[in-house]
């Protein structure tokens, strides 16, 4: 590449973010797409099919492996996923009016409305009675970037990082996608047979959008943290199900826009 810094240019090697297509199938039928960072992909889709009401847990999932997808050399991408579901278990409909499309860029792509997307979680969110300090809070958004190694070389990846209400990390993963970190997070809790996830915190880099409050409301999660700005629809879906909603977390203040109980204030005095 060539570096430009003011007056001076120079030639030099870098390092980026990798992003491939991952297909999901469902015993061998194709349900989704998915520009993603390759890495933690069995997380990816369970987190996947939880946050969008296919599967309840990891009992629901049968089996999985990756599929012969070859490139022009013969070798193996490793960018095909199939899911055999647990008998008993629905297979959802995958027609064009429930296209599961999404990208790297934008995290609610191909849905054919917002009310194709407002999965109804099976946990009661609002009566978490999770309470989390104001400076563990704070403390989070440091904490999320330490622990971003792959950030570190290429400065082009988001990460989810899921936490307690103590501040205790418990999972952390980095993606091109800000929903495919989500979703590595969640997998991790499914496979682990831990959902609901209640009690902790989910802390994600760059914004909180309608995609994000869903996700975190599939998988039991009563706090959302981010460090840039909520969008409207994630904030009235945050208010619906109970979860409290925390934008631009960064430096020692916030924006806590719901269920602001949840937060403990320190004294004044």
């Amino acid at each position: 590449m060539l570096r430009i810094r003011g007056p001076q240019h120079s030639t030099r090697p870098d390092t980026v973010a990798a992003e491939e297509p991952l297909e999901i199938r469902l015993a061998g039928t194709p349900l989704a797409v998915t520009m993603r960072t390759p890495g933690d992909d069995f997380d990816l889709v369970h987190g996947f099919l939880a946050t969008e009401g296919v599967i309840a847990g990891h009992d629901d999932v049968a089996g999985l492996r990756y599929c012969d997808s070859v490139d022009a050399d013969g070798r193996n991408t490793y960018n095909v996923v199939d899911v055999d579901l647990a008998p008993g278990v629905p297979v959802p409909d995958t027609g064009l009016e429930r296209n599961f499309y999404t990208s790297s860029s934008c995290g609610v792509c191909g849905k054919a409305s917002i009310d194709a997307i407002r999965t109804r979680t099976s946990y009661d969110v609002a009566a978490d009675g999770a309470r989390v300090p104001l400076e563990v809070l704070l403390a989070l958004p440091d904490r999320l970037r330490a622990e971003q190694q792959v950030f570190e070389k290429t400065g082009g990846l988001h990460a989810a990082g899921l936490f307690t209400a103590a501040g205790e990390l418990g999972a952390l993963r980095e993606d091109v996608g800000r929903h495919n970190a989500v979703d590595k997070v969640i997998g991790d809790a499914v496979r682990e047979g831990r959902l609901p996830l209640a009690g902790h915190v989910l802390m994600v880099s760059g914004r909180a959008s309608f995609e994000l409050t869903q996700k975190a409301a599939m998988a039991g999660i009563p706090v959302l943290a981010a460090v840039s700005a909520p969008s409207s629809l994630a904030v009235e879906l945050a208010r619906e199900v109970g979860i409290t909603l925390v934008g631009f977390l960064r430096g020692d203040g916030c924006n806590v826009y719901t269920h602001q109980d949840r937060i403990v204030l320190p004294e004044v005095g």
